[in-house]
């Protein structure tokens, strides 16, 4: 490692968790009611994982107590739950290196050159990073973040400019309905058909009866390059035709694809591409680091929710060894414990 990289700024803290979706974000929970503090880091801009991705608006009938709630609404409800502990989140950044320090900490530093030691990690990454699905055109990954964007997050800030959005899902259908306010929107896609919410589709049909959003049907075929310049799309329409669309900038929602990424370098047990844990500890073959969610597996794992929640909670309670050495690690309840009340920031009933 370059000597430049040991001079950035370190954030310390007791425990780092790799994956913001529901498992993560009720690590961070288990972990603050042991006084642990926690810094999360997730490879998509926001959190929720795969709730928010592919079934934010889909209703879940088996989390306890919640008879049905969607995605959304679950991630949202955990977020609430985790905010007395204050949680660092790091969003829109991979964790590319892991290793243990000659202290025994854990060093783990992002794709965003950010760096941190902990004292131990948990692996929350669900079935891996999601990664955008990439534009499989010659001359494609030379535009990328210039006239090719997989984000709306990097589109440049330009009203009235034209811009091509290619997918035929939520995000595709609410970045067209975003778009639409500032600049000429055409949103491509296999067939006219989307899938999105209703309210979503009612607001993209009023927008393409104003002619504010256009909707072609087709497939992409070919760039149009002058230099390193992109001027337009050659397109395959549904009767199979090939029309020349005019295009300076690309947004390329095209969904998402699950990889597991740094994780397999890092020298953990695996198999199956996943890794193996105790389950006791949910502890992966290097001390001190644990695995919880779809991420992990061993004897009897169910892919669910509930598993990954209780997953969660073993391991919380391992970690409390670590982070608190020689201490006393008590089980105490949220119906009746003043420390958990103090920690949660709540008065209970009948004081």
């Amino acid at each position: 490692m370059a000597a430049a990289d040991d001079t950035r700024p370190v954030t310390e803290t007791d425990a780092l968790v790799i994956g913001a979706g529901p498992v993560g974000l009720f690590q961070v929970f288990e972990l603050g009611l042991l006084g642990i503090s926690a810094q999360v880091v997730d490879a998509l801009p926001h959190v929720g994982g795969q709730c928010t991705e592919l079934y934010a608006d889909k209703p879940i009938y088996d989390v306890p107590g919640l008879p049905v709630c969607s995605g959304r609404e679950l991630v949202e409800r955990l977020q609430q739950q985790i905010r007395p502990f204050a949680p660092g989140l790091h969003l829109g950044q991979d964790v590319c290196a892991l290793r243990r320090e000659p202290d025994g900490r854990l060093r783990a530093e992002t794709s965003a050159g950010q760096v941190f030691l902990a004292k131990t990690v948990f692996i929350a990454a669900g079935v891996g990073a999601f990664q955008p699905r990439k534009l499989r055109l010659d001359g494609a990954d030379a535009l990328e973040g210039r006239q090719l964007h997989y984000s709306t997050d990097t589109l440049p800030d330009a009203p009235g400019e034209p811009l091509l959005i290619l997918g035929g899902e939520e995000p595709a259908v609410q970045a067209a309905v975003d778009m639409a306010e500032t600049r000429p929107v055409t949103l491509l896609h296999r067939r006219d058909a989307f899938k999105a919410p209703a309210a979503l589709l009612a607001r993209l049909a009023a927008l393409r009866e104003q002619g504010r959003v256009r909707v072609i049907a087709g497939q992409p075929l070919a760039l149009h390059l002058q230099g390193d310049q992109l001027t337009g799309l050659d397109v395959l329409d549904a009767d199979g035709h090939t029309l020349a669309l005019p295009a300076t900038q690309l947004l390329a929602r095209l969904g998402l694809s699950p990889r597991l990424g740094p994780i397999a370098d890092w020298g953990l047990a695996m198999e199956r591409k996943l890794l193996t844990v105790d389950t006791a500890r949910f502890e992966t073959s290097e001390p001190g680091i644990h695995a919880v969610g779809d991420i992990n597996i061993y004897p009897g794992k169910r892919k669910l929710l509930l598993c990954g929640f209780h997953e969660a909670t073993l391991a919380a309670f391992a970690a409390a060894e670590r982070v608190f050495p020689g201490q006393p690690i008590h089980l105490q309840y949220t119906t009746t414990s003043p420390k958990l009340h103090e920690r949660l920031g709540v008065t209970p009933a009948g004081d």
